[in-house]
């Protein structure tokens, strides 16, 4: 069948789910009460649906007066348990996929349970989503007359007592449909290669030859593959090896200190860029217009929403509300129920809403990643954005970062001591540094406050990092590739330490 023909039918089958998603944007709380009380019914015979007695659960207050909220730590014996073959514990149907995740960089793993459900009704739902949010937007796409070069972790799949374990792109690989595989670069064989290094020349050497019409992965790691890419063709930009690329779908960390890089590997302005929210606990969010920062928080995935205020976060005043209840423009925690038995499950992520009607929202960071050693609660929001604005300013190139308090000592003023990794390094550091506090003072008022006239903050600290410093971390600790990260922001210096040590026996 010609190429054309495929891109027509593939593009009418998938906006046809427009009119479901109008449906939940309509009625969004009526569809988030249904779902928990199908989740409910659906786990009311499993040992944790028994103890809470989820037969008698009503409603949503029943649910929350019950239910506790967990973090992984509360759910790991119940996780273990399922891991060693026994089943009906917080999920009916048989679970045997679990996620791997450190969360960051923590050297205790995670084991994510991933039932059949929640690949086929959120993770692949999501993906078909995705593009049909796109095609609706974008009626000239031509998506499908060539390929999506994805990129995922570099982690092969372990069995474990008839159970497996991996990254999550590792699981969505090997229990992929035909179609995505089908339209999909490179071969399942190179995605799945444990070696990051030597996958990452093969997924090179595999795609050059291809008529990539679209990319996804983790920004960080693709701009990796991508100057992989040009360094190997020698060509200046990415649109003289793929003339047909026409969208970029990217998750993980924020785009925007990457934003500028990106514009120069596809100069075009035709080229489109779409953000999705997605984890090892499920699909949360799409971007559902072009040029937009705002997610469509997705709603019929399997996954019932509840919020913490970040003001009240961690408190004896602390309270959960659900969707009905959201503010625009405040902090919150993410708590999930999921089709995997994820049951009041505190991801650890906070997000805010942008939008009510419908529901959008913004990744802000995460609940343990943050600086407020002085009150001055700076977040990640804050930081990347100000980062972007340095970039921008002085012409400069970020590859990543990370921030950490100096703790006030004797009559010495605290301070936030930075070390970044560029591309491009700022012809004066001093503007780059200016400009940057300049930016987080406008986006943050306790910020402000305590850096004016120096009252509790000095000036910034920024060290320039060797470079490969942040990768070569990375690496040491096993973590190339994938979702992986050094948290940008800590209430505490260990990372920073670990990367100002390793950058010190470098040069000396």
């Amino acid at each position: 069948m010609p190429l054309p023909i495929i891109n027509s039918i593939a593009s009418w089958i998938l906006k046809k789910r427009i009119h479901q998603i109008e449906l939940f944007m309509k009625y969004p709380n009526e569809v988030q009460e249904e779902l928990l009380l199908s989740l409910l019914r659906t786990a009311e015979n499993t040992v944790i649906g028994r103890q809470y007695d989820f037969h008698s659960v009503k409603n949503y207050q029943n649910f929350s007066e019950r239910v506790p909220v967990s973090a992984y730590e509360d759910l790991e014996p119940m996780i273990e348990q399922t891991r060693k073959g026994m089943q009906n514990i917080f999920w009916p149907t048989s679970i045997k996929w679990f996620a791997k995740s450190s969360g960051t960089t923590n050297a205790k793993s995670k084991f994510i349970p991933v039932s059949n459900e929640a690949l086929e009704n959120c993770h692949y739902k999501a993906s078909k989503d995705l593009l049909s949010l796109y095609l609706n937007n974008n009626e000239d796409s031509q998506l499908f007359v060539g390929k999506s070069l994805r990129l995922g972790g570099s982690k092969e799949l372990y069995q474990d007592n008839n159970t497996f374990f991996g990254d999550l792109s590792a699981i969505l690989i090997d229990n992929m449909p035909i179609w995505a595989e089908f339209s999909s670069t490179p071969s399942n064989q190179v995605s799945l290669m444990g070696d990051w290094e030597i996958k990452l020349m093969a997924i090179v050497q595999e795609t050059i030859h291809e008529d990539v019409t679209s990319l996804a992965g983790v920004p960080s790691w693709m701009l990796v593959l991508l100057n992989k890419v040009l360094d190997e063709t020698g060509k200046t930009n990415l649109l003289e090896i793929w003339p047909h690329a026409e969208v970029y779908f990217h998750g993980g960390v924020s785009f925007d200190p990457y934003r500028e890089q990106y514009k120069k590997l596809f100069p075009s302005r035709d080229f489109n860029y779409y953000e999705i929210y997605n984890a090892s606990e499920g699909f949360f969010a799409i971007q559902d217009l072009n040029n937009s920062n705002d997610l469509l928080l997705m709603l019929d995935y399997g996954i019932f929403y509840e919020f913490i205020p970040m003001d009240s976060f961690s408190t004896p005043e602390q309270k959960i509300i659900r969707l009905a209840e959201v503010e625009l423009f405040k902090n919150y925690a993410l708590v999930i129920t999921t089709n995997s038995g994820l049951w009041r499950y505190l991801i650890g992520d906070t997000v805010r809403f942008t939008s009510l009607n419908p529901y959008r929202i913004r990744v802000t960071g995460r609940t343990k990643h943050f600086i407020n050693a002085f009150g001055e609660e700076l977040i990640v929001e804050n930081t990347d954005r100000a980062i972007a604005k340095a970039s921008y300013e002085t012409e400069s190139e970020v590859i990543d970062y990370t921030v950490a308090p100096i703790f006030m000592e004797g009559k010495e003023k605290g301070a936030h001591e930075w070390i970044i990794e560029f591309k491009k390094v700022p012809a004066n550091i001093n503007y780059f540094r200016k400009v940057l506090d300049d930016t987080l003072q406008s986006l943050n008022s306790d910020y402000e406050a305590k850096r004016r006239n120096n009252m509790t903050l000095n000036p910034l600290v920024i060290n320039v990092a060797r470079p490969n410093l942040f990768y070569d971390w990375l690496k040491e600790r096993d973590k190339l590739g994938g979702q992986h990260k050094i948290p940008r922001l800590s209430n505490e210096r260990t990372y920073l330490e670990q990367l100002l040590r390793m950058q010190f026996a470098e040069q000396v």
